[in-house]
Parts: C-alpha cells; sequence; structure tokens
C-alpha cells in the first residue's frame, strides 16, 4: 500500500498538487495544500500521488511504496 505524506511547513502554496491530483489534495483558506486522504493513498490513485509530489516545487510532498 502506498503512503503519502505532506510537509505543511514546506508548503509555499503553489498549487500543483490540488491542480494535478484533486482527489488527494485540496487547499485551505490561505491557498496551502491539505491532503484529503488519512495518508494511504486509495486504490487507483498512485499516480495522481507520484505526480504531485515529482512536481512539489518545495518537494513537501513524500510518497512511499
Amino acid at each position: 500500500m502506498m503512503r503519502i505524506t505532506l510537509d505543511s511547513e514546506a508548503c509555499q502554496g503553489h498549487g500543483r498538487c490540488y491542480t494535478l491530483a484533486p482527489d488527494l489534495f485540496d487547499s485551505d483558506d490561505e491557498g496551502y495544500a491539505v491532503l484529503k486522504v488519512d495518508g494511504e493513498v486509495p486504490a487507483g490513485m498512485e499516480e495522481q500521488a507520484r505526480l504531485a509530489a515529482d512536481n512539489c516545487p518545495e518537494f513537501a510532498i513524500t510518497v512511499e511504496d
């Protein structure tokens, strides 16, 4: 099972994660990312998780298989 974590302190609010993976991420009132899942990536969303992590300019997203 794949796990995903978000380092909220590293997030600068670029919005790439919630644009590329809207099933996994949302934004708060200030435009910073928040996870919509509890850390476990639901089946079928692994590619979204990898895409979000690969495109985060702050490296705030980590995925682990």
